[in-house]
């Protein structure tokens, strides 16, 4: 954490978060979390909702290739995620949602 940071030291992610409202208020609305622990970093976080992560992803014009997949939770979550500048900020996009009972059957078989 930084010690001593003050709420101005947060303010490229804020400046980022204001930008994002008002160009795609219109989009899917995330988790959202700025933090003095990376105070550079604005996260936007979609739980349970993969079209919601790809169409901020599409409107933010983000290659697909940019994301990266993963698993937690003994593979039973899918996790997306994509890292960029944007506005002065590493703007950093997380999707979670769990894959169907019948995927993770079909692995273990």
């Amino acid at each position: 954490m930084s010690e001593g940071l003050t709420l101005d030291g947060l303010a490229a992610p804020l400046r980022a978060l204001r930008l994002l409202a008002a160009d795609f208020g219109h989009l899917a609305a995330p988790t959202v979390r700025v933090t003095p622990i990376y105070p550079e970093r604005l996260e936007l976080a979609f739980h349970d909702d993969l079209a919601g992560f790809e169409g901020w992803r599409d409107r933010l014009s983000i290659s697909p290739d940019a994301v990266t997949h993963g698993t937690q939770s003994g593979g039973r979550t899918r996790v997306l995620r994509l890292s960029v500048e944007y506005a002065g900020a590493e703007l950093e996009l997380v999707a979670y949602a769990p894959i169907p009972a019948e995927v993770l059957v079909g692995a273990v078989a």
